[in-house]
């Protein structure tokens, strides 16, 4: 399963739940410290970590779908 970070809200991470597509609040102290807005998350035995691969494809994707709106 994973979640794209939305936005840090005190002590909550907001993020987009890729199957429902359901915003859910995940405590801070569960998800790596490196974590920034639009990065992904895979929850793997319990425990949050980050997605470096999957995060670098939705960057380049929304790049690509940004470029294709000023042609």
């Amino acid at each position: 399963m994973y979640y794209i970070i939305d936005r840090f809200e005190e002590e909550y991470v907001v993020c987009e739940n890729s199957e429902t597509l359901k915003m859910e609040n995940i405590e801070k102290s569960k998800v790596p410290s490196e974590a920034r807005k639009g990065d992904v998350l895979v929850l793997i035995d319990g425990e949050y970590l980050l997605d470096i691969y999957k995060t670098e494809e939705r960057k380049r994707i929304i790049h690509q779908k940004t470029q294709d709106l000023w042609k």
